[in-house]
């Protein structure tokens, strides 16, 4: 799709594939509207025929799908074997820059969620950009890891269709769900760049039936998670050594911010006591191991958003410096957040 827009504006765009045939990206080109008089489609493993394809036609753009099924002749390792992936985007730099062509290289992830090869193939190319998304939604997340040219703090936000990705622009609440209200779920905002978006975060506590209480968290860093239980348990005297927690963010989502602390804190107090909180409250804040909560950046900015999704309640650890018509409750310690209940 990305090679189809391109190619639409008159530049010659070669695409390497190396995991599908030509007939299947060809039914997947013209069900995406991606035919382009200037996309050329290779499908070859080989690094040597991709060099004699760049030598016969000149291109201004090539995309590589993927580097692990590229191999060079030359070197005696299997495809995707550290060996090759290093001396092949080597081989990929040197074109780039004697023939002045963007090359956009495709890299599959590990489970663990990095780059599968060597690390230095994310210190060699200029930008690295990952793909995210839970694959049971239709939102996908492009998110920047590192970029000489420019900052990482952007995200691009796409929607799953069937004629491809189409720019989700209306976002704000496709990360919750405001019908229903249950126990264990709770509202937070959180900021991807410049751009406030609305969560909810879902905890699930029960007792368990072994020595060793679980706690697990999805989208959620699981040693912030167990400093907050021990927390719960030093502050507000919550016994929760007996139950396993399970933590997670609805979307896909991962919070790499520690807005969301309080709203973590609230739900798993709302799924121990068994009582629903209200779709029209939010809770920002960040918890320390004392057992303050204290004021995160862009205030104003995440409480613009909530009031355009009507929220109508925000638990805070003090008043906003503009104006809103949203009523604030101050929760500047933790054990306020047992009086708000």
């Amino acid at each position: 799709k990305v090679g189809g827009d391109i190619a639409s504006s008159g530049q010659n765009v070669l695409y390497v594939s190396g995991e599908e045939s030509s007939s299947q990206i060809k039914l997947r080109a013209n069900r995406l509207r991606a035919n382009q008089s200037s996309l050329y489609l290779l499908s070859e493993i080989r690094l040597e025929q991709v060099l004699v394809e760049l030598e016969h036609r000149e291109y201004d753009f090539l995309i590589i799908d993927s580097i692990q099924t590229l191999y060079s002749e030359n070197i005696a390792s299997a495809p995707g074997s550290v060996t090759q992936v290093r001396q092949i985007t080597f081989e990929l730099m040197r074109i780039a820059k004697d023939k002045n062509i963007a090359i956009f290289i495709i890299g599959h992830i590990t489970k663990e969620g990095s780059i599968a090869g060597p690390r230095v193939l994310e210190h060699m190319v200029d930008t690295v950009l990952y793909f995210e998304g839970d694959s049971s939604q239709e939102l996908r997340i492009l998110r920047g890891f590192k970029n000489r040219f420019g900052p990482t703090s952007e995200i691009g936000v796409f929607e799953m269709r069937s004629d491809g990705l189409v720019s989700a622009t209306e976002i704000g609440s496709r990360f919750f769900n405001r019908d229903s209200e249950q126990a264990g779920s709770a509202l937070t905002v959180i900021m991807e760049g410049s751009r406030p978006i609305i969560l909810e975060v879902q905890a699930l506590v029960s007792e368990s039936h072994t020595a060793n209480s679980k706690r697990q968290a999805t989208g959620f860093d699981n040693n912030r998670l167990n400093m907050l239980l021990a927390l719960l348990e030093r502050k507000l005297e919550i016994p929760l050594s007996g139950y396993d927690v399970f933590i997670n963010v609805t979307g896909g989502i991962k919070i790499s911010e520690t807005s969301a602390d309080l709203a973590v804190l609230a739900a798993i107090i709302s799924s121990f006591r068994n009582r629903a909180i209200s779709k029209k409250t939010i809770f920002i804040g960040e918890v320390t191991l004392v057992g303050d909560v204290r004021e995160v950046y862009g205030m104003d900015a995440r409480l613009k958003e909530a009031n355009m999704q009507n929220i109508t309640k925000a638990l805070v650890c003090k008043k906003p410096l503009e104006k809103t018509n949203i009523k604030t409750f101050i929760v500047d310690e933790v054990t306020k957040l047992l009086e708000w209940y």
